[in-house]
């Protein structure tokens, strides 16, 4: 048996090994992991290879007395400075929220872990991609589906009303919520204080790295100037410019406005389990894996991540970029991107997406403007958040062929790239017309008078 250095055994090191498909490494020193915290011998360690585990690892392991867990971690490589996560899964209970609380936890930094009972409902995700490919699991149908997300709407838009509470700059700055968006935008504060573009940004978006975009090669700079012509409409500003837009309109202090609520504050359908309905129990949604919960969320935050990647990251291009069905077309002329997405939401997408305006982001804006905490640039910042969701959480450039070999294999296609960012600025970037994005914000606006949910 290996016997793994510390950092080998955290959740780094065998998210590295995962990713890299040293597979009886990371199944070793997994092991090593839970014997060291949880004080019992593990078997048959199998890894989760779904296609939404962007930043996690997740899987079975099996206990010595023959009692089966499903595991699951999460972790970014490279923000090891920034990354404080405390899986505080009470806090939501607490609040009323229906979580599934973990057998086993360890909180500490770096070595970050839940171990649940194995449940046979699915998680929401997979019953959701079901009927997008016109099928069913486990009785998730279209209808129960949309039924049980209403229902997790309501609830959450009233545990937001009832927990709402001011918060300061310090308070939204403890919050690990920020983990996923301003600490993915900045770079730490120089002498002077001044706080530039960093993290994932600075990275993804170097200036000297090579995009291979639907047959032309362009630079990270030449991408990030680009403007952008979708689907026939014309958008404002640029790549760049939103970046740094969000550096400022995201940053904890900003955020801090809008008041804070007790959150989940990353409950994308992977980490939702999914339970059809039963004689007289209607179907219901169950929240885990908390990384990111906690009692001062900013309430314009609270709900972005499962905005984005519950809807406007489907069908297919983020988490099943191979699958997408038609690859979008570009043409480049004078700095302009025209790109034709062949791209729309799926009917229960759509339905999600018109749910959730109606039942929880308009409410919740109408509430936060009563209390005097919806700032002016609401609409700007909310759009820099769902820019940043598929920007930031895993890398969209793919290499142009004559460097793709010296290069870790790309996530994304062609295609996928091309599509995302596109939709990416459909989000960051207000529409010279009418769009999808423009559309929701609109009915969400709580002075629009009266708003049409069905135009969405």
């Amino acid at each position: 048996m290996n016997v793994f250095a510390p950092h080998e055994v955290g959740a780094a090191g065998i998210l590295r090994a995962r990713r890299e498909g040293r597979l009886d490494e990371a199944s070793q020193a997994l092991a090593q992991l839970i014997r060291e915290e949880f004080g019992f011998e593990p078997y048959d360690i199998s890894f989760g290879t779904d296609g939404y585990s962007l930043n996690s690892v997740n899987g079975f392991v099996t206990r010595d007395d023959g009692a089966v867990f499903f595991f699951k971690f999460h972790h970014e490589e490279g923000e090891e400075s920034v990354l404080e996560e405390f899986y505080r899964g009470e806090i939501l209970q607490d609040a009323g929220y229906s979580v599934d609380m973990p057998a086993y936890v360890c909180r500490r930094i770096g070595r970050q872990i839940l171990l649940y009972d194995r449940r046979t409902t699915p998680r929401l995700a997979d019953a959701a991609r079901a009927v997008d490919l016109g099928r069913s699991l486990a009785g998730g149908d279209h209808d129960s589906l949309i039924s049980a997300q209403d229902e997790l709407d309501r609830l959450s838009v009233r545990i937001y009303r009832e927990t709402w509470h001011p918060i300061d700059a310090a308070e939204s700055a403890a919050e690990p919520i920020h983990q996923l968006f301003y600490h993915r935008l900045a770079a730490p504060a120089d002498a002077d204080g001044h706080v530039s573009l960093g993290g994932r940004a600075a990275a993804f978006f170097a200036d000297e790295r090579l995009f291979a975009l639907s047959g032309a090669t362009l630079t990270g700079a030449q991408v990030k100037a680009l403007h952008w012509v979708i689907d026939g409409t014309r958008y404002e500003g640029t790549l760049g410019g939103i970046l740094e837009r969000s550096l400022a309109l995201l940053s904890p202090a900003s955020l801090a406005q809008y008041g804070g609520v007790i959150a989940h504050g990353d409950a994308h359908n992977a980490n939702v389990w999914f339970t059809a309905a039963k004689n007289a129990t209607p179907s219901s949604l169950t929240f885990f894996d908390p990384a990111f919960a906690g009692r001062n969320i900013p309430a314009l935050l609270a709900e972005v991540k499962a905005t984005f990647h519950n809807i406007l990251a489907h069908a297919d291009w983020l988490y099943h970029p191979a699958d997408l069905a038609e690859a979008p077309a570009l043409r480049l002329k004078g700095g302009v991107a025209h790109v034709t997405t062949n791209w729309s939401l799926t009917p229960l997408r759509r339905a999600f997406l018109r749910g959730k305006a109606r039942l929880l982001w308009r409410p919740l804006l109408a509430d936060l403007r009563a209390r005097g905490a919806l700032p002016s640039e609401w609409r700007e910042t909310l759009r820099c958040a769902l820019f940043c969701c598929p920007t930031l959480v895993m890398d969209l450039r793919v290499p142009p062929p004559e460097i793709a070999a010296t290069e870790q294999p790309a996530r994304h296609t062609p295609a996928s790239s091309l599509l995302g960012l596109s939709i990416a600025m459909m989000c960051g970037a207000p529409a010279l017309g009418d769009d999808l994005v423009s559309q929701f914000l609109t009915a969400i606006d709580p002075e629009t008078a009266a708003p049409s949910f069905e135009s969405i």
